[in-house]
């Protein structure tokens, strides 16, 4: 663990290097390392699973700290905006990637598990590159995290539906639990809150250390718990954090957490890379181009045309368009459960995979390059 530690964190930093010299998107570098130094790569790094499974710690953290700048009324509000948005935007992609990936020669089945991943806009992305002040206190801001979380929580149905149909009987109490686990996780959290968490960050605000291990402990204790209920990790550090928004300290907390956000991110993207199968990825370069420019090129389009029904500006429409304008992490987690189910052929998982990177890498590009971003290579664009 040392080792892959070093060679990850080593060669991240020099590649980096490399990137800010060239002014490429810091998260390419991370990619291109997995790449060259991972088990399809140079082999370097041979088993990535424990790595994998750490990295989504970066996931976690990310959405705790989104949480913790929303505050629950206008969470409430953007949702309502946002669900008419979320819905039909991921409808229309699920059968245009069924349909697409169907004449592409897929069985019928893996084309809808193909069209669902291509329901999904991802979260990293999506937050990594949007400017703190946008993301705290612009419309658009809020609008795009409305957005996110009625994907993210129509991708824990589809995992749990993928979960359930990989089973010789479908369960369907499994498929409704969420629904019913959701509001009691909200009310759960928010007494918690209320009764414990306020009372012990008010008395012991003195010391930092324990503010910043409480903090820790609430978000990944409230995303196990929402992993046990059914729901994912995810949906609970996210409800976490909003929970802790109304407190004074929530600033505080979020600015320390930050750090340690981008270590475990760095190693998602790493990750991300060293699992590309770059045998099995000359199988499907036709495709994954063909798919690559329908989400590069249709998302924006999509998400400009339902957004300009809200009545939303042209350039707002755009700009969130085009920063939705790739498929999500998400769509990893449900090729990898439906490939261990025996639904999804290891082509089918590399297609998608491979659809995957290359959408975040030119995705990132063209908001890097374009519109207002945290590591844009230009000064007039760069807004942290």
């Amino acid at each position: 663990m040392v080792f892959s530690f070093f060679l990850i964190f080593t060669g991240a930093a020099v590649l980096a290097t490399v990137a800010l010299y060239t002014r490429q998107p810091l998260l390419i570098a991370y990619i291109l390392l997995g790449v060259l130094i991972g088990p399809f790569g140079f082999s370097v790094v041979e088993d990535t699973q424990l790595l994998t499974d750490i990295s989504e710690i970066g996931i976690i953290f990310l959405l705790f700290l989104l949480g913790l700048d929303m505050q629950l009324s206008n969470l409430m509000t953007t949702l309502k905006k946002s669900l008419l948005v979320g819905i039909v935007s991921c409808l229309a992609f699920a059968v245009t990637g069924f349909g697409v990936t169907r004449l592409l020669g897929f069985s019928v089945g893996e084309a809808i598990i193909i069209g669902l991943c291509l329901m999904f806009s991802s979260t990293i992305i999506g937050i990594k590159l949007l400017p703190t002040t946008v993301l705290h206190h612009r419309h658009s801001g809020e609008l795009m995290v409305g957005i996110l979380l009625i994907q993210d929580f129509i991708a824990i149905l589809v995992l749990l539906a993928i979960e359930s149909f990989g089973q010789e009987t479908v369960n369907t109490w499994t498929l409704i639990k969420p629904l019913i686990m959701l509001p009691i996780l909200i009310l759960g959290t928010l007494a918690a809150v209320k009764y414990i968490i306020l009372p012990l960050l008010t008395r012991f605000d003195r010391f930092h250390e324990y503010i910043f291990l409480l903090a820790i402990g609430w978000c990944l204790g409230v995303g196990e718990f929402a992993h046990v209920i059914g729901l994912s990790y995810e949906i609970g550090a996210f409800i976490a954090g909003v929970s802790l928004a109304s407190s004074p300290i929530s600033q505080y907390i979020a600015l320390n957490l930050k750090p340690l956000r981008d270590f475990f991110l760095i190693l998602f993207f790493f990750t991300l890379g060293a699992q590309l199968n770059l045998q099995v990825l000359s199988t499907v370069i036709l495709p994954m181009a063909i798919l690559t420019v329908l989400v590069l090129v249709g998302k924006p389009i999509v998400f400009h045309s339902l957004l300009l029904r809200l009545s939303e500006t042209n350039h707002l429409a755009w700009d969130i368009g085009y920063r939705l304008g790739q498929i999500s992490e998400f769509s990893l987690l449900v090729t990898f459960l439906a490939q261990s189910n025996g639904l999804l052929s290891e082509k089918a998982a590399v297609l998608v995979q491979s659809t995957a990177i290359a959408t975040f890498a030119i995705s990132s590009y063209i908001i890097v390059f374009n519109f207002q971003n945290p590591i844009a290579v230009s000064d007039r664009l760069r807004r942290d």
